[in-house]
């Protein structure tokens, strides 16, 4: 792990040193153990503030878009996606920006680890290359990062970034696309499937984090948010209105999203989305045979047409 962190405050000194671009957007330790954050480094000697390990789990195509200034980015697979989706989209300008590419074996679920410990207070986390050492007041213990990944990365197939000026270490072994969870989901009855999203979603707060972490979701004024007409009623007490908030929300990202787990990871409630999320992914790629940001040669699914599109209605006979 520290020679990938080595590696990536090199990339970003050498950028920075050499006037190449204005900002560095990495990740550095965070406040509280088990975190890291955002940093943008500006000047090279704060390169060293740069790191990285399986609490980088912030999508920072986020923080890409519209930017005039020459910007370098450390990137996984995710968000190297994310970035060629909105480089599609006009979002982003790839002339302006140099992405460091990091090879990912996959972001840890702080739920997860919590949830091991019953609620006892971590004072300390390292993580090495497969495990995590956490340590509390009265216990230390190590765990294998695999058994406390999160969702969206144990389901992962592009670990490595699908675009990148250069990779700061070996590309990592990519697995199979698997779809059991959303096919299980799909085989419940009608009634349950709407019944467990009715729950679920009766959890929302609407604080719309889950719509703030997405990189895909940049409309400069949301419905939610319009009050000539109200869509939709400002209080979250409504569950019909919170499941037309999440149906809209991931609707726009259908044939978009990247199924970076970013919006799940930002709910406080602890909302099951990636099952909404996820089963657009899966119809996309049925539909459509389209999968979001992984090469540039593709076509926006829902932006474009053919005549032998499944939609027959479309066509003018």
């Amino acid at each position: 792990m520290s020679g990938i962190v080595n590696a990536v405050q090199d990339a970003a000194k050498k950028l920075l040193t050499e006037n190449k671009v204005d900002v560095v957007i990495g990740f550095a330790e965070g406040s509280q153990p088990l975190r890291s954050t955002p940093a943008f480094i500006r000047k090279p000697e704060e390169a060293e503030k740069l790191t990285w390990n399986c609490t980088c789990e912030n999508n920072l195509a986020n923080y890409l878009r519209k930017k005039e200034q020459k910007i370098g980015v450390v990137v996984k697979g995710c968000d190297s996606r994310s970035i060629v989706a909105l480089m599609k989209e006009n979002q982003i300008n790839r002339d302006n920006l140099y992405i460091i590419g990091v090879p990912c074996s996959g972001m840890i679920d702080r739920k997860q680890v919590a949830d091991l410990f019953e609620g006892k207070e971590i004072i300390a986390a390292e993580c090495k290359e497969d495990s995590l050492v956490l340590k509390g007041h009265d216990f230390e213990k190590t765990v294998n990062i695999a058994d406390v990944l999160h969702r969206s990365c144990a389901a992962c197939t592009h670990k490595n970034p699908v675009i990148y000026d250069e990779m700061v270490t070996e590309a990592v072994t990519e697995q199979k696309e698997d779809f059991a969870d959303i096919e299980a989901f799909e085989a419940k009855p009608i009634a349950e499937r709407r019944a467990y999203l009715a729950q679920e979603l009766s959890k929302c707060i609407r604080c719309y984090a889950c719509r703030n972490a997405c990189p895909m979701c940049y409309c400069e004024q949301c419905f939610v948010d319009c009050s000539t007409p109200e869509w939709v009623g400002k209080s979250a007490s409504d569950i019909q209105d919170n499941m037309l908030f999440q149906a809209v929300r991931v609707f726009h990202g259908a044939g978009r999203c990247t199924d970076c787990g970013a919006c799940e990871r930002a709910c406080p409630m602890g909302i099951d989305l990636r099952i909404l999320t996820r089963k657009l992914v899966k119809d996309a790629k049925e539909l459509f045979d389209a999968e979001a940001g992984v090469n540039m040669e593709d076509k926006p699914a829902l932006s474009t047409f053919e005549s032998d599109d499944p939609q027959p209605f479309l066509v003018k006979e």
